[in-house]
């Protein structure tokens, strides 16, 4: 691993966790919060996921997520999604009744059923049917469910690019209330530029109900009550220049903003004022390169000690413990240095979703392949 920053600091402690309960695939035990013990594996539900029926995906992870019964789905770019329930694996794809073969988010709502977002619509899943609530022939029509945007602590929200499939512009998200699902348009500004729309490719939930809401030109804050942009023009970026790109965003315990950006980097917003991270720590694409840079990031998680974990597109996972950054590659153990998401668990390990399609696990200093 590679450490770098401003301050040489001494690492971090990380606290030991154990992980009862996690399925381990593939017979190893990894994790995917900030601290897991490096000793023997912890008593899990199952050692193994059992693989025989399938090969593992290899079109990449893009989530990661943990329900209520303590099992874990993964959900891949182009394959559908995988249960790993105990000891088995459980593949789900559109035969099964998915909306789409790539599953962006997954989550749970009030009642335990589970819910897919896709490359096109949403799909939820009981335990026994799969119901497409938004897709290209299935589901919502527009026009008549343009909801009111309001938000509560246990609504789902979700990516609404897929109308773009139905003729409309796919600026905007959906949100489930327990109830129905609404279709919210996005309060774009007067001028778009129609070569980079205002496309979601991140939602994450604040404090006090906030809701941040990532496009591809910048970030929206909704407060429940009123809109706030983070756009090229607030962060200072002058025309000619390259513009912001962003792919993830995260609130950290702090209460700050960090940003992912597919070239930028990272930039940090702390309420009042946007910085870049990158920029600060010399590790730009400019100065760097691109295979040595922390310019092209796609997740951003925190770990139970309050460090920030980033993943990368071109190089691996980096750690930032509030002084120094750390790098992990596939020299560390993880499988590829592409890492499309960073998943904190209920025991607060850590999962990383990886380019090649395999999961690992951090276990303090390296990580375990899983699936």
């Amino acid at each position: 691993m590679k450490k770098t920053g401003r301050m040489h600091a001494s690492r971090t402690i990380l606290l030991a966790i154990v992980l009862l309960g996690a399925c381990s695939c593939q017979g190893s035990s990894a994790g995917d919060g900030g601290q897991v013990s490096s000793g023997r594996a912890p008593e899990t539900r199952a050692r193994t996921c059992e693989t025989k029926s399938r090969l593992t995906f290899t079109s990449g992870i893009r989530t990661i997520f943990e329900d209520s019964r303590g099992r874990f789905w993964f959900g891949s770019h182009q394959e559908g999604v995988a249960l790993c329930d105990g000891g088995a694996l459980t593949y789900y794809t559109v035969k099964e009744g998915l909306s789409d073969n790539q599953v962006r988010t997954i989550q749970e709502d009030q009642a335990g059923v589970i819910w897919f977002g896709t490359g096109n619509g949403i799909t939820s899943f009981d335990g026994d049917t799969f119901k497409i609530h938004v897709g290209s022939n299935n589901g919502l029509a527009h026009p008549d469910h343009v909801g009111t945007w309001r938000s509560a602590v246990g609504d789902l929200w979700f990516h609404g690019d897929s109308e773009m499939r139905r003729g409309f512009d796919g600026q905007g998200v959906y949100r489930y209330d327990g109830r129905s699902l609404s279709y919210l348009a996005l309060p774009l500004p007067e001028t778009v530029d129609k070569e980079n729309p205002y496309l979601v490719t991140d939602i994450v939930k604040g404090r006090g109900g906030t809701v941040w809401i990532a496009t591809f030109p910048g970030v929206f804050k909704y407060d429940g009550h009123s809109f706030t942009l983070i756009s090229d023009d607030t962060v200072g970026i002058e025309a000619g220049s390259e513009r912001l790109h962003v792919r993830s965003i995260f609130e950290d315990s702090r209460g700050d903003l960090w940003i992912g950006n597919n070239g930028l980097g990272v930039l940090r917003y702390d309420g009042k004022t946007v910085s870049n991270f990158t920029n600060a720590h010399g590790l730009s694409i400019r100065e760097k390169g691109q295979s040595r840079s922390l310019g092209r990031i796609f997740s951003i998680a925190e770990d139970a000690a309050g460090n920030i974990w980033f993943g990368t597109r071109d190089n691996g996972a980096w750690r930032f413990d509030g002084e120094s950054l750390t790098n992990f590659t596939i020299q560390d153990g993880l499988t590829s240095n592409m890492v499309w998401t960073i998943y904190r668990d209920k025991r607060d390990a850590l999962w990383f979703g990886m380019g090649d399609g395999s999961v690992s696990r951090f276990n303090g200093d390296s990580f375990d392949r899983i699936y």
